[in-house]
């Protein structure tokens, strides 16, 4: 029956037909197009502030004010990079930064799961409480506690040392707040089975819970790093020697020395950004693909 509907078509409306279907191709290409040109101006906007930060690392201080200016500087000039490295201490600051970030997230990891783990699983009295405590404490601004953090610290003489960098760091009740939501969606017949069969309650969390949330422990791990990587007020008036300084305070302290050198600037900030790519590279996969499939869910 369809076809004979269709082979009494007249050629008027077989022509309105395929007119039809050519005005929504020429519909769906402009549509494509203006689709890939939104996208386009998108990652030139956000790409093109990190490529001004390579070209000028890679220029002397006049190629920098040259007008006008060269999209690619040939020969490179390294010489930033060398001056950074052997005339400021940024080395320093630079190990000091990682094994900083590196501590804390680490500890993080393990504390944060440990917390989580026990507002969400264990029968603890007052659990509720302590949970709402912690929003609270998101709640609250940094500003708000340093007079009372730097007190303490300098009431415990930790200042200028690296428990004054880490120690604070571990207060911060965003990590159990994510592993809460996280183990909350694991089944308890897992952990029932396990203290059926006599497993401790930390045998649980290490043997059954830690392999079940490694996609919550991949995205805390990552935003921990980075958080830590690129702090500045704390670090700033927390420290105050290279010995402990961190490459956040320590780059902001090179306009104090001759001047602003943005060459020097500008390879002090490719360099900074080197770390965190390779981080965020080395996990993108996991940190994209199960952040919010799974790390975030309620």
């Amino acid at each position: 029956m369809a076809a004979q509907v269709i082979g009494r078509r007249s050629p008027q409306d077989a022509a309105a037909v395929a007119e039809h279907q050519r005005r929504a191709q020429r519909r769906g290409r402009i549509i494509g197009i203006g689709r890939h040109l939104v996208l386009a101006l998108i990652c030139f906007i956000l790409v093109a502030p990190f490529y001004y930060v390579v070209l000028a690392s890679l220029k002397d201080s006049t190629g920098i004010f040259q007008y006008p200016p060269k999209l690619i500087p040939f020969p490179p000039y390294f010489g930033n990079y060398e001056r950074l490295l052997t005339d400021t201490a940024f080395p320093r600051w630079m190990l000091n930064t990682l094994f900083v970030a590196t501590s804390v997230t680490v500890c993080k990891i393990f504390l944060d799961s440990m917390a989580g783990y026990a507002l969400a699983k264990l029968d603890i009295t007052g659990k509720r409480i302590v949970f709402m405590l912690l929003l609270l404490l998101l709640m609250v601004p940094f500003g708000a506690l340093i007079i009372p953090l730097w007190t303490l610290v300098y009431t415990l003489g930790l200042l200028n040392t690296y428990w004054a960098l880490i120690l604070p760091a571990l207060a911060n009740p965003l990590g159990v707040f994510l592993m809460r939501q996280f183990i909350l969606g694991l089944p308890r017949d897992l952990e029932n089975a396990a203290r059926l069969d006599g497993v401790s309650e930390f045998g649980i969390y290490w043997r059954i819970i830690l392999p079940l949330i490694k996609p919550g422990l991949v995205v805390l791990a990552v935003i921990i790093f980075t958080d830590q990587f690129m702090s500045f007020v704390w670090p700033l008036i927390s420290t105050s020697s290279d010995d402990v300084e961190l490459v956040t305070v320590g780059v902001a302290a090179l306009r104090s020395h001759g001047g602003v050198d943005y060459g020097l600037w500008s390879a002090s900030a490719v360099m900074s950004m080197i770390p965190i790519g390779i981080v965020f590279f080395v996990l993108q996969r996991q940190f994209l693909a199960r952040s919010l499939a799974g790390a975030l869910k309620q």
